[in-house]
């Protein structure tokens, strides 16, 4: 057992080094190389095209309108930091996502609850900001942390056999709703944020953001309660952006007398 000090301190070093600060402050761990995660997420995005239908046309130009004007309003340091591509995939489920490396996608089913320009602009800048503030490098880097916390803790314990593995069963659960989740619902709140205050410097209304939740809890389906779900409530998001919609209707007003008024057409 004299290897566990060592390897306790090693891994709190690690920990320590790593911290960096959110672009909303917030302390965060990443232990990832970027260059490493974007080759990933490069790789991820092409088997993704090769496995699922994608749609183009109209639709492509569309999704694609919205994704353009969303970048050119990011400062040129971010524009040039990522090989920004977005593509359309036939798939009913509302959903879109965000890969390191700035590559996104945005299901079909979407387009049906993000029903103008200024509604999907919330939910492609909430993705922007995803890449932007590195939450999957945070993610993995979380997650890596806690593994090694458990497998030190359970060895330090003696943890072994049956009981042990139930212990350790219920300390795996304690991580990931005291953890995981909570690092996903931040990282949901921040991209939230960021989004709504880029959407707003592209141009796009940010008033379109509250509609697009108002559409989403109009679509229905069952929500686990806040601190057992990844995600926060339709609830919780519509009052987060609603207390922060006086500066983004303040940047919005700025676009617009800067001369940045996105016009993308679904025909």
């Amino acid at each position: 057992m004299r290897w566990l000090k060592p390897l306790a301190i090693g891994a709190l070093c690690l920990t320590v080094t790593a911290c960096t600060t959110s672009p909303t402050g917030r302390q965060r761990l990443t232990l990832v190389s970027d260059a490493q995660l974007d080759q990933m997420g490069a790789q991820a995005f092409e088997q993704y095209q090769q496995e699922r239908p994608m749609v183009g046309g109209a639709t492509q130009r569309y999704v694609q309108c919205v994704a353009d004007a969303l970048v050119r309003a990011l400062p040129p340091e971010q524009r040039q930091s990522q090989n920004w591509q977005i593509r359309v995939f036939k798939a009913e489920d509302a959903n879109a996502f965000a890969l390191p490396g700035g590559y996104m996608g945005v299901n079909t089913g979407l387009l049906d609850v993000a029903r103008n320009q200024d509604q999907l602009a919330a939910v492609i800048g909430h993705e922007i900001t995803h890449v932007l503030a590195r939450h999957a490098n945070e993610r993995v880097s979380t997650q890596t942390a806690t593994q090694l916390g458990l497998s030190v803790l359970s060895s330090a314990a003696g943890l072994e056999g049956a009981g042990g593995e139930q212990i350790m069963g219920a300390l795996g659960m304690g991580a990931q709703y005291g953890i995981l989740m909570p690092f996903s619902r931040s990282h949901e709140s921040e991209a939230d944020e960021l989004g709504l205050y880029l959407m707003a410097e592209a141009g796009f209304d940010p008033r379109a953001s509250l509609a697009l939740w108002d559409n989403m809890s109009a679509q229905g389906g069952a929500q686990p309660p806040a601190w057992l779900s990844s995600h926060p409530s339709h609830g919780q998001r519509s009052q987060a952006l609603q207390a922060r919609m006086g500066d983004a209707l303040s940047r919005y007003e700025r676009a617009r007398q800067a001369g940045r008024t996105p016009s993308c057409s679904r025909s």
